[in-house]
């Protein structure tokens, strides 16, 4: 099981690119949730396989056709304590 906590930087806002990780993210069966940020950032706790943790992250980078992505942060987190992928309220 990897969970991390991510930051994604760009034009991530008012593009479609929380519901669009949320469907990437349930196709990969990865748990967690997405939301926006105050400083026009997007925030996501991710968990779940490696390997569907690494894939859905690999297509953060690319993101939905209207947006762009300038960068990533990532950390180590705890898993989420509710099943699925959903966004939640903005911070």
């Amino acid at each position: 099981m990897d969970s991390k906590l991510v930051r994604i930087r760009g034009r991530v806002q008012g593009v479609g690119y929380r519901d669009w990780m949320i469907r990437e993210a349930t196709r990969l069966g990865v748990q967690g949730w997405v939301r926006n940020r105050r400083d026009g950032s997007v925030e996501a706790l991710v968990s779940g396989d490696a390997a569907a943790v690494a894939a859905l992250l690999t297509a953060c980078r690319a993101g939905p056709p209207m947006g762009w992505v300038d960068s990533i942060v990532e950390e180590f987190a705890e898993p989420p304590a509710e099943p699925g992928f959903r966004r939640v309220p903005s911070a």
